[in-house]
């Protein structure tokens, strides 16, 4: 096995969170396969909303004419074999800073080269929640990996967790570090 180049952009405001706690345990088992990872959390950087500009260019090493902390994400996840899209539920949905990072990264498919679509990446999503509705973001997370043409890795979507520290000891821990170990 290969090791791999694996991103994980954390959607969660909350450090240590049920979110952390599933990518806690998916870092695990990557980096038990050998793997690096690395994850960027998302709330604590400066990510502006996507303007529709159409300006951007995918060949450039900053792509985005908005010049903010995208553009230590762009890099990462144009070496990345696997993108890991971690969030909570947030009104049947990916959280905003997951999906404003998702539209940031269109400029990686703007002018120049394409650079998002195809290129033999696998994408992973990993979820927490109090309640367990997980149709919303699972069915965006397949039209996006359709679109882009990656191949889906696999989910863990853990319903049922609301306060810190629910999640331990439940099953998805254990899937989210198998997932992990298995790329």
């Amino acid at each position: 096995m290969q090791a791999k180049n694996i991103v994980i952009l954390n959607g969660s405001p909350r450090r240590e969170g049920n979110t952390s706690a599933l990518i806690a345990a998916f870092t695990q088992g990557a980096q038990e396969a050998g793997h690096q990872v690395k994850t960027f959390l998302l709330h604590q950087l400066h990510l502006q909303g996507c303007q529709g500009c159409f300006r951007g260019r995918s060949t450039d090493a900053c792509p985005c004419v908005i010049q903010d902390d995208m553009n230590d994400i762009y890099p990462a996840v144009r070496e990345a074999q696997v993108v890991v899209l971690a969030s909570p539920l947030y009104y049947w949905n990916l959280s905003g800073q997951l999906l404003t990072a998702l539209d940031r990264l269109f400029a990686l498919e703007e002018g120049g080269q394409n650079l998002l679509r195809g290129h033999e990446r696998g994408a992973v999503l990993l979820m927490a929640a109090e309640g367990s509705e997980f149709q919303i973001p699972k069915a965006y997370f397949e039209l996006l990996l359709k679109r882009l043409k990656w191949r889906s890795l696999g989910m863990v979507c853990a319903g049922g967790v609301m306060d810190l520290g629910d999640i331990k000891g439940r099953p998805e821990i254990d899937a989210a570090r198998a997932l992990g170990r298995s790329l």
